[in-house]
């Protein structure tokens, strides 16, 4: 049974993880790896997994590359992978943009050749013109040398009454020097510059889940992330547990100030977590214990006292923020707690 509903703590799990569920569902960037090389642990953790029986799935909302290059990538970091292992928001948009217009038609698509290669699976024909006769736009993220140009290219068409859909509408996205502008900045530009709004298919909504769905076959899966915003809420909507890794772009204050719906199911380092069972948060009065730490709310912040894993430690704060913020988001004041940690 799924604990996914079950969003005042995070659950324990008495099983590694790789044996409670059949599939992972992996982000890559900030999860697998970042700036095009792998983050700590991942290569050992995902082969252990696999050799366990898991089978992996690498859902990106990353629409730039096609999933060929995406499993070449992978493979060459020691992380074996097919194309058919790999679904992007590019293929997620397609199939939505698809649904909606008649075979052969022609998008204007504003992106790389991820979202190309993923309009022509569906039967549609990519152009690179308002003035190509275009039935509707598509955006993707096109990577930092995508020039302004093709914003306006896009405003154009939409300017024209065209339907616009967008693949994704991440602010940010990592990378080997820092957090970047990722495709939703990109969408806002051309928001700003036409006021319409685009159907988007990504992680969070439905569409992504569906084609997640659609090309893997999971029967018990876990979704595993860095953003609350994306990831987990994406697991959420869906229905499905979740695990969030603290090696993308989500730290351990955002974490506890999470609503209901970014509260992932489990809580780790990184991808190691996949390898091990979950320590399980128990409660006494408001009193919140994970391992040998005990966090409760004390006035107007958050107080832990204990000693051992940090992560339990972040675990047992979760519950107490959690818990006292209910169906909200936690204000109360948690600096000095999580400095405790020295995560």
């Amino acid at each position: 049974m799924s604990h996914q509903q079950d969003s005042v703590r995070p659950s324990g799990s008495a099983t590694a993880l790789s044996e409670a569920y059949d599939t992972a569902l992996l982000d890559l960037d900030g999860v697998v790896y970042a700036g095009g090389e792998a983050i700590a642990h991942a290569v050992d953790s995902l082969a252990a997994a696999r050799a366990g029986g898991m089978h992996l799935a690498y859902v990106t909302n990353n629409a730039l590359r096609t999933p060929d290059a995406v499993a070449e990538h992978l493979t060459e970091l020691g992380v074996p992978a097919e194309p058919s292992d790999v679904i992007t928001s590019a293929q997620a948009v397609a199939r939505l943009v698809a649904d909606q217009l008649p075979p052969g038609a022609r998008v204007l698509a504003i992106g790389g050749e991820g979202l190309r290669v993923a309009l022509r699976e569906r039967g549609l024909e990519p152009v690179e013109s308002a003035d190509d006769d275009p039935a509707a736009v598509v955006q993707g993220y096109g990577g930092p040398d995508m020039t302004w140009g093709r914003f306006a290219e896009a405003s154009y068409a939409i300017r024209r009454g065209l339907p616009w859909f967008a693949s994704n509408t991440d602010l940010t996205i990592p990378s080997a020097r820092g957090i970047a502008p990722g495709n939703g900045a990109a969408v806002e530009v051309v928001r700003i510059a036409t006021g319409a709004e685009p159907q988007v298919a990504g992680k969070p909504l439905p569409p992504m889940h569906r084609e997640t769905v659609l090309r893997t076959g999971a029967k018990r899966p876990i979704v595993v992330g860095d953003r609350l915003d994306t990831d987990i809420e994406g697991a959420f909507n869906g229905g499905v547990d979740s695990l969030l890794v603290l090696t993308g772009v989500t730290d351990a204050a955002q974490l506890l100030a999470a609503p209901p719906e970014h509260r992932p199911t489990y809580v780790d380092r990184d991808l190691r977590g996949l390898l091990t069972g979950q320590p399980e948060v128990t409660s006494d009065g408001d009193a919140y214990r994970c391992g040998g730490w005990t966090a409760a709310v004390r006035g107007d912040a958050l107080a832990l006292d204990g000693e051992g894993d940090a992560i339990d430690g972040l675990r047992a704060l979760c519950a107490a923020a959690w818990a006292f913020a209910g169906a909200g988001v936690c204000e109360l004041e948690a600096g000095k707690a999580i400095a405790g940690l020295q995560l």
